[in-house]
């Protein structure tokens, strides 16, 4: 018989599932670019932020240096250059989109539970608080504000350019904005000014000096037994511990000052309507409660805690972890405080005393008051969901012998609000 070779025919799916493919494909490849180029541009722009803080900082150092021993031309140098910065910042925000102020995380929040704020997601907002969260955070230590909630801002804003979202933004431009940002940096630089009441409370140390210094594992009490330290005439990044010696007041006066000063201070910085965040600044605020509190137990147990026949030391930088997860946790009602100060030291030590500091804090926080966030939608008054409060809500039998009509006020039991007593409709009977 004679063989016929044929030649083999390929297996050519349908169509249909060829176009099913490429749908899945691109759905999911869409995703991924979205989501790539949306980290590479906030990575640009946080790197561009940081190197304009870091030059515009270091020539704001070395004026001040080298001014040397004229006072009033040194304390100009350093009010003025806080005040300029933060006018600008409200100013050219301001004039821009009156939404740029504040973190945006109120705003955010107000957006997740479902009400749409057009004008805080508009890509003019986004140039606004750029330009200004990087003049705030080029004022330094003095005005004492971060940029992690502002930069949370960011990120959806460039988020929802990139998803299409057409939003629009109009408002006026008031001129008393910039002035009163001016007058609150003169007032904050004035009292941080180093040779006179900024000499008690670190304030040559920047944000991020100061965090680092706060969490050192050296006893500072120990260290300052040594009399012969003497303050360097600039910051020594390997000693950063000294800028807070002062013989008159020791350490644990400069810390408590610290605290008493930046209490308020930082009350009044956050009323700047400027692009700012105020995460960072209240984490270290934190650390410095647990670094005095850890001083203190350093002081009154210098052998340290012996348990069981074993010596248990005293680490002051422990406690400030301590102290910075469980304040900005407490303040924000979250728990990812804990991780967040994991991240930051690289280590877990001290995960336990960690974790029931931020527990507690929340817990006492919680029950006492709302968030900051929370309690900044309900100063601005945005929309939002009410806190739904269990233990209050409940069925309660009921029939109404006065055919006159229904008053929500007959439902008052143990003083009780009114919208917290479910009601049904008329046609189910007077029932709850």
């Amino acid at each position: 018989g004679q063989v016929c070779l044929t030649r083999p025919v390929p297996l050519v799916p349908p169509a249909g599932c060829l176009e099913c493919v490429k749908r899945q494909l691109f759905r999911v490849g869409d995703d991924w670019y979205f989501l790539f180029f949306l980290g590479v541009i906030m990575a640009l722009i946080s790197f561009a932020m940081d190197f304009t803080v870091s030059r515009v900082s270091n020539a704001h150092k070395w004026l001040y240096q080298e001014l040397g021993d004229h006072l009033l031309l040194k304390y100009l140098s350093w009010t003025m250059y806080p005040i300029a910065l933060s006018a600008f910042s409200t100013g050219f925000s301001q004039s821009i989109t009156p939404h740029s102020g504040g973190s945006g995380i109120p705003e955010l929040k107000t957006i997740l539970t479902g009400v749409m704020l057009e004008e805080y997601l508009a890509i003019k907002n986004f140039g606004a608080k750029v330009v200004g969260l990087t003049c705030t955070l080029a004022c330094g230590s003095t005005i004492f504000l971060g940029k992690v909630g502002p930069f949370v801002h960011l990120s959806s804003m460039i988020a929802a350019y990139l998803g299409k979202i057409r939003t629009s933004v109009v408002g006026e431009y008031e001129v008393s904005k910039p002035i009163y940002s001016s007058l609150v940096a003169l007032l904050l630089a004035s009292i941080t000014f180093p040779p006179s009441l900024g000499h008690f409370m670190a304030s040559r140390l920047s944000m991020k000096e100061h965090l680092t210094s706060l969490f050192d594992n050296q006893t500072w009490g120990l260290l300052s037994q040594n009399a012969s330290l003497a303050r360097p005439p600039q910051v020594d990044p390997e000693n950063l511990w000294i800028e807070w010696w002062e013989p008159s007041i020791t350490i644990y006066g400069s810390l408590a000052l610290f605290l008493v000063m930046k209490f308020w201070m930082l009350i009044l910085a956050t009323t700047m309507p400027m692009p700012a965040g105020y995460f960072m600044p209240l984490f270290v605020y934190g650390a410095a409660i647990g670094r005095l509190v850890g001083e203190v137990v350093a002081f009154l147990f210098p052998h340290g805690i012996q348990l069981e026949g074993v010596v248990n030391t005293i680490t002051p930088g422990g406690y400030a972890l301590a102290g910075a997860a469980a304040f900005s946790g407490s303040v924000t009602h979250t728990l990812s405080t804990a991780l967040l100060a994991f991240e930051v030291t690289g280590q877990i030590t001290h995960i336990l005393p960690v974790i029931l500091a931020v527990l507690v804090a929340n817990a006492i926080a919680q029950k006492f008051q709302p968030s900051f966030y929370d309690g900044t939608i309900i100063v601005k008054k945005l929309p939002y969901l009410p806190r739904i409060r269990s233990r209050h809500i409940g069925a309660l039998p009921f029939a109404l012998a006065d055919p006159r009509p229904f008053h929500p006020q007959l439902l008052q039991r143990d003083h009780l609000p009114v919208h917290e007593h479910p009601l049904c409709s008329p046609g189910q009977g007077r029932q709850l």
